[in-house]
């Protein structure tokens, strides 16, 4: 087994080549059917499944962004409110997909634990890397999303929120302009109306 240390800095090591690794590097030893183990140099604990979904998510992270991309390239020329409610919708679905696995997770480390093929310990450390995981998976879709959909907007030339928000404040003070004009403007032909019945 090539056991790898993990240092603060985030750095790898292999304790084999004895020599600093990439993630990519580690990810290609995965591939090649190495098995390898990941330990926190400072504390020891196994960190295995928590740099593996680093791995993934990494390598998914180009497939997801170009998907994205496309889509909601799509929905902005349906309408910007499409496209929100749609990236609503989006981040929702893969939310609820994420919650639906982490209650899997669980019955799986429960029936692990009930089978004796782990302890109640490493039961409870795997499901809490699980948990960190998706959560931390959860808050990356929605992140994504927000950024693609701000992306989008940005090259179709859409107005965000924050300019909306000074387009209507501008507004609602040539509003009141007009409106005192108006009023002036009242004001003087009651001027001239009286003055000319003065005359």
């Amino acid at each position: 087994m090539r056991k790898i240390k993990k240092y603060a800095n985030r750095k790898l090591y292999d304790t084999i080549e004895k020599k600093y690794i990439s993630l990519d590097e580690l990810a290609e030893l995965v591939k090649q059917g190495e098995e390898v183990s990941v330990a926190d140099n400072e504390t020891g604990e196994d960190i295995t499944v928590s740099t593996i979904s680093q791995i993934l998510a990494r390598e998914k992270n180009a497939q997801y962004d170009e998907a994205a991309s496309g889509i909601l390239v799509g929905l902005l020329r349906k309408g910007s409110g499409t496209v929100i409610g749609c990236a609503k919708k989006y981040t929702q679905l893969c939310q609820n997909a994420l919650n639906v696995a982490e209650d899997e997770a669980d019955k799986l480390v429960a029936l692990l634990i009930r089978n004796r093929e782990i302890s109640e310990s490493e039961g409870g450390k795997l499901k809490n890397e699980l948990k960190i995981y998706a959560e931390t998976f959860k808050k990356w879709i929605g992140d994504k999303v927000d950024q693609r959909v701000a992306e989008v907007s940005d090259k179709m030339n859409l107005a965000n929120k924050e300019q909306v928000m000074r387009l209507a404040d501008r507004i609602e003070a040539l509003n009141r302009k007009l409106e005192n004009l108006e009023k002036r403007q009242a004001e003087n032909s009651d001027e001239v109306s009286e003055n000319q019945k003065e005359e």
